[in-house]
């Protein structure tokens, strides 16, 4: 369905990590999302509030980004009210934000318009 996520050149196999983003990466990237924010939660996370028309909107949203994150194996943390969707990235098995959370995170911003 969707083109497999870059972030296999940030992985190791032999300790099975990703690569954190260094400032300088992550600034890169953050240019290229819309609407995201970092913070310097659990080692680095970004966030995003998603508004959509109505709830099923929000919904289709989120039923299309749960097929992305079970491609990928990159599942999001999110909260969702009504027309609300709200996005939190890290990778935990890393220790903080990786090409993973930026490759979703565009995913996203490509349905979430």
């Amino acid at each position: 369905l969707w083109p497999a996520a870059t972030a296999f050149n940030f992985f190791n196999p032999l300790t099975k990590t990703m690569k954190t983003l260094s400032t300088e990466e992550r600034n890169q990237a953050l240019s290229r999302l819309s609407g995201w924010e970092f913070q310097n939660d659990r080692g680095g996370l970004i966030r995003r509030e998603c508004r959509f028309a109505d709830f099923p909107s929000a919904f289709a949203f989120m039923t299309q980004m749960a097929i992305y994150s079970e491609s990928v194996g990159h599942h999001p943390e999110w909260f969702n009210v009504y027309n609300r969707v709200t996005v939190t990235l890290t990778t935990h098995d890393a220790g903080g934000l990786t090409e993973k959370d930026i490759d979703w995170a565009l995913q996203a911003d490509q349905r979430a318009q």
